[in-house]
């Protein structure tokens, strides 16, 4: 038997309300003590943390692409893999696969979302049943809106037997049409097509309504507005089964940070304005949103150095998924029990995961930061495949120092 012993660390689960000093034990890939006072076993390696925060692994709810070590240097143990890859994730073989590699390369565990229709066009209920058994955690059309209610409805009908999540990506597609950027001044001093805040506030709205209907579980992929947040309340004041997830760059920049035509800050949905951003903020900070997510999306140069219109959407996100959330933190918006809750326990309670908690017995799955740590985000010096990132040159606190997977550390920073 392995042991290993992490000593001085600063511990937080929220999933047992545990924020305190002290010691944690993995033995043989599982944790096996948690406290204050803990006598390490005869042998074991000794971890000095330092004070640094150690936390449960984070689970990365929306990613689009698997960049291994770009996700491990973010912290990030579990990653929910998107099915709008190069070949669809419709059918149960798509799913089988993607899982099989994952397995295969065992730094980072891996589980794909499956189409909720074929093709993801809209018209017609995928296999969801033959998926869920192969692995798939949840089923949405990723960066489209199941727009024909009838479908939806069904859809929802259908998962509810499967006791299934639907992932839904909140834009109304006929206020949408042809927009490239959040309906507003800077749009329109650019000459660009805008998408309404009301686009993703009225999906909601009616899916929420088809969600108390049907009894299904529904999840919104990136609220990005106050009006979406506000139908997102309504819905939970009246007991709808509704949960959400915001991406950083939604926390941190506005549609100011396309100005310019900066196409490396052209996302889906768009960035809107500063009081929408703030709202977010407050919306984390609160418990309206559940979840943090990296919407982590690789895009060459080639399709995202084009005129504004014509360029792909889309920004990484591993790296700076933690940096970026952290400056809410430091501002005292948002605390960080509820920040590492929306990266550990809670979207392992929406996936229905058995992760993101450090109880005895559980996958030494686990993220080590200095929260405090002083770095500039440098895109030639990231990681990852690709370097379409929002937040090149930002000055921020808080960097991953250790992540470890199933009790192997698999990055050190």
């Amino acid at each position: 038997m392995t042991s290993t012993v992490y000593i001085d660390a600063k511990i937080i689960d929220p999933a047992n309300k545990i924020d305190m000093l002290g010691s944690l034990i993995t033995t043989d890939g599982k944790i096996t003590a948690v406290g204050a006072d803990i006598t390490p076993p005869k042998g074991a390696e000794i971890v000095e943390c330092d004070g640094r925060i150690l936390c449960p692994g984070f689970i990365d709810m929306r990613a689009h692409d698997v960049d291994t070590e770009a996700a491990l240097a973010g912290g990030i143990t579990t990653l929910i893999l998107q099915p709008d890859q190069t070949t669809t994730i419709d059918h149960d073989s798509a799913v089988e696969r993607i899982i099989s590699r994952a397995k295969a390369g065992k730094s980072l565990k891996v589980y794909p979302m499956g189409a909720a229709t074929k093709g993801m066009q809209g018209a017609e209920i995928a296999e969801i049943g033959k998926m869920l058994t192969s692995g798939a955690v949840a089923v949405t059309d990723c960066r489209k809106s199941v727009a024909n209610a009838q479908v939806m409805r069904r859809l929802m009908e259908y998962c509810r037997y499967f006791d299934c999540l639907i992932v839904q990506f909140a834009e109304e597609p006929a206020l949408a049409s042809n927009g490239v950027a959040h309906e507003g001044h800077i749009a329109s001093g650019m000459g660009l097509n805008g998408i309404p805040a009301i686009a993703e506030a009225i999906q909601i709205e009616r899916d929420a309504l088809l969600s108390e209907l049907t009894g299904a579980k529904l999840h919104i992929a990136l609220v990005s507005s106050r009006e979406g947040l506000k139908a997102i309340r309504a819905a939970k004041d009246r007991g709808v089964n509704i949960t959400c997830s915001v991406a950083p760059h939604y926390l941190q920049l506005n549609h100011n940070a396309m100005d310019g035509f900066r196409t490396f800050a052209k996302v889906s949905p768009p960035l809107r304005e500063e009081e929408d951003r703030l709202a977010l903020i407050e919306a984390l900070g609160d418990g309206t949103i559940d979840t943090l997510v990296s919407d982590h999306d690789p895009r060459s140069v080639d399709v995202k150095r084009l005129p504004f219109a014509q360029a792909a959407t889309g920004v990484i996100g591993f790296e700076t998924m933690l940096a970026a959330s952290l400056s809410c933190v430091h501002s005292g918006q948002v605390r960080m029990t509820r920040l590492i809750a929306s990266l550990t326990c809670n979207p392992a309670k929406i996936l229905g995961l058995n992760l993101g908690t450090l109880t005895a017995g559980s996958a030494a799955d686990i993220t080590i930061f200095d929260p405090d740590m002083p770095w500039r985000i440098e895109a030639e010096n990231l990681l990852g495949t690709s370097k379409n990132t929002a937040f090149d040159t930002l000055p921020c606190q808080g960097k991953v120092w250790r992540t470890i997977t199933d009790g192997i550390c698999v990055y050190k920073g």
